[in-house]
């Protein structure tokens, strides 16, 4: 596969870069190509390079000593994901990166980026908006998690993986996910997740099968997650 370097301005990151700079991270940078259900790093690996998601789908999850995990984002086409490397030369990925599906990524060295950083604001400002995002997603996760009912709470995290990764079609969202996903995506047990949205599907709000998810009704999910009765 070859990249056309033109296509990395599509990166929220390197949105602002110049032809040049992009020329520089694609001959930089390692295409990388996996099958579905193998990793990119694992959590704990010394944080070597960066990756921008060229296709397929990556999920980010952090697994506790007794193996129960949690996925924490769902990373989309054109995402830069893993970047903490270029902030601190002794980092670890706090995250494991897996595919969804077949995927390819370039993967380019911290140390690139760091001596980048040293002569290009755009990439500082840009790094630093990827950084403060993810914090205000994991606090809104963590209020969530501490104040929210399940119900709610899986309304809200669907709604969120419907922005990364929902595909549009006559009015209806479908999230290429499973419901396990749902349940480490929002911090809930494979039954609790189940129930929740057989009753959901018996009101018509969404559709489920194997490995996908349709919502039927948005608007009906976006009343429950902002804890407005359904009529």
């Amino acid at each position: 596969m070859k990249i056309n370097p033109a296509d990395l301005n599509q990166v929220d990151v390197l949105k602002d870069a110049p032809l040049e700079d992009l020329n520089l991270i694609v001959e930089k940078s390692i295409l990388r190509s996996i099958e579905e259900d193998s990793f990119y790093f694992f959590q704990g690996d010394p944080a070597k390079y960066a990756y921008i998601l060229v296709t397929g789908r990556v999920k980010l999850v952090q697994s506790n000593p007794a193996g129960q995990q949690v996925n924490l984002r769902t990373i989309k086409q054109w995402e830069m994901f893993a970047a903490l490397g270029a902030i601190r030369s002794d980092a670890t990925y706090p995250v494991a990166a897996q595919a969804l599906e077949p995927s390819s990524a370039l993967a380019i060295e911290s140390k690139v980026l760091q001596e980048m950083m040293q002569t290009r604001p755009y990439l500082n400002m840009g790094l630093m908006q990827l950084m403060t995002g993810y914090i205000q997603e994991m606090q809104n996760r963590y209020r969530e998690l501490a104040t929210e009912k399940v119900e709610r709470r899986l309304a809200l995290t669907i709604l969120r993986l419907a922005s990364q990764v929902g595909i549009k079609s006559q009015g209806q969202i479908e999230l290429p996910l499973s419901q396990q996903d749902i349940a480490e995506a929002s911090g809930s047990t494979i039954y609790t997740v189940s129930r929740t949205l057989s009753e959901w599907e018996k009101r018509g709000l969404i559709e489920t099968g194997r490995g996908r998810i349709v919502m039927r009704n948005p608007h009906g999910l976006v009343e429950i997650a902002e804890g407005i009765e359904s009529a």
